[in-house]
């Protein structure tokens, strides 16, 4: 994460890893704050992209093959204004599993949907303040 510097700038950190999905968090700050003290939407992005992107490539070094990923398109849905660090939830682990799975075995490119959901727990608890579905693409080199 730290070779890409818009990355290193937000200063995300793992907060939960299991074989369900991984937890991230994006701390609310002087960088990553808005005009309205939320969290930038660009920021919020890079929240997303982080949380599924590490949930696949830890499946994907599971597999010890080159899979290629990229992400295809994102839908977003804020419902709070995010102000506080956020969690970024992905819990689609055993799902994102599967696909690798099928790309390795039919050599094919997989699109799979995943939902992401974010929460700022020192406000709201669980409650999301944004839901997110991006399209994980995968693909063996």
């Amino acid at each position: 994460m730290s070779k890409v510097r818009l990355i290193n700038y937000c200063r995300p950190q793992i907060v939960d890893v299991s074989e369900k999905g991984v937890t991230l968090l994006i701390p609310l700050n002087r960088r990553t704050r808005n005009h309205v003290k939320s969290m930038y939407i660009g920021v919020m992005t890079v929240g997303v992209d982080l949380v599924t992107g590490f949930t696949a490539m830890l499946k994907i070094r599971e597999s010890k093959r080159n899979v290629i990923l990229i992400f295809k398109d994102m839908k977003a849905n804020f419902l709070k204004r995010a102000e506080g660090d956020v969690h970024y939830i992905c819990n689609e682990g055993k799902k994102i599993a599967q696909a690798v799975d099928q790309t390795l075995k039919t050599g094919e490119r997989v699109n799979l949907l995943v939902p992401v959901t974010a929460t700022v727990p020192e406000k709201f608890g669980d409650e999301p303040i944004a839901e997110f579905t991006i399209t994980l693409s995968l693909k063996e080199k």
